[in-house]
């Protein structure tokens, strides 16, 4: 019984591996290094609310029914985000890279796997509350146009609004939230002037090449969900990115230790997974 649980499971992973090359075959979405758990799970998740009988049905959707693919992006796109999410490295931000950042003459910040655009407007708040926002260019990227989408509308559930709220306050927040949204029955809409200096733009991490060179890379919990090999490609793209003396900010499960391009850069706030990268001699 133990082996043919064992088969089935193994066959299992061959037929998700199929689904996953025909997509990258197809439309060059590539999620072949992902983590096999995350894609395994979502691809399973999506398979049993399709009411396909096999797994395999799927790659036949997949090539020919472009609504389907669309669907499976959204389950492979990561989503989970919200306003100052991780209140503490906000307010590192604010205390010890702003300094920072306030002595250059002009600023490029790049967001890197933004998904719907949160994170980016806590950015902007806290540049426009720091005075630095006018000298500011914002590059927000995902590699899914319909969340980009949604990222550039800025509109976001009312329900939403009471954690964003605790959150920026944590951060350090000068204001009022209520300050940078318009509010109606179910939703706010963050104001037009936090996006005057955003650019939002579809970019793959996978298989695009370097997107800007930047003063800030932020890219926060996406890493988690690719594996080693990967990683270290995405890594090299932000070494690519960044001059020397530029800052790179990772999510808070996430570090260069094991990176093979961790020589490349010194811890500059340890604890909240903020880096510089080095000088060269």
């Amino acid at each position: 019984m133990k082996k043919v649980q064992e088969e089935q499971l193994e066959n299992q992973d061959i037929e998700i591996r199929l689904v996953v090359e025909a997509i990258y075959q197809k439309y060059g979405y590539d999620f072949r290094n992902y983590s096999q758990a995350h894609v395994k799970r979502r691809i399973l998740n999506r398979f049993n609310l399709s009411g396909m009988k096999y797994i395999t049905d799927m790659i036949h959707e997949a090539v020919h029914n472009h609504k389907f693919v669309e669907q499976i992006l959204m389950d492979l796109s990561i989503t989970v985000t919200e306003m100052f999410r991780d209140p503490n490295f906000y307010k590192s931000l604010r205390e010890e890279i702003i300094p920072i950042l306030k002595t250059y003459p002009s600023i490029k910040i790049w967001h890197a796997g933004c998904a719907s655009g949160e994170e980016v407007y806590s950015m902007a708040i806290i540049l426009k509350e720091e005075g630095l926002y006018g000298k500011t260019q914002i590059y927000a990227t995902d590699f899914n146009p319909v969340i980009i989408k949604q990222a550039k509308d800025g509109i976001y559930p009312i329900n939403r609004i009471k954690e964003f709220t605790m959150n920026y306050q944590k951060s350090g927040g000068r204001g009022s939230l209520s300050d940078y949204y318009t509010a109606s029955y179910e939703t706010v809409k963050l104001l037009d002037s936090l996006k005057k200096n955003i650019v939002f733009a579809t970019h793959n991490l996978v298989t695009d090449s370097v997107f800007a060179e930047v003063n800030l890379v932020i890219c926060r919990n996406v890493l988690i969900y690719f594996d080693r090999e990967l990683q270290d490609k995405v890594i090299r793209l932000f070494v690519e990115s960044l001059p020397p003396g530029g800052i790179l900010c990772l999510g808070s499960k996430e570090n260069l230790q094991f990176s093979d391009h961790y020589d490349q850069f010194n811890p500059l706030i340890p604890k909240e997974r903020i880096y510089i990268k080095k000088y060269q001699l």
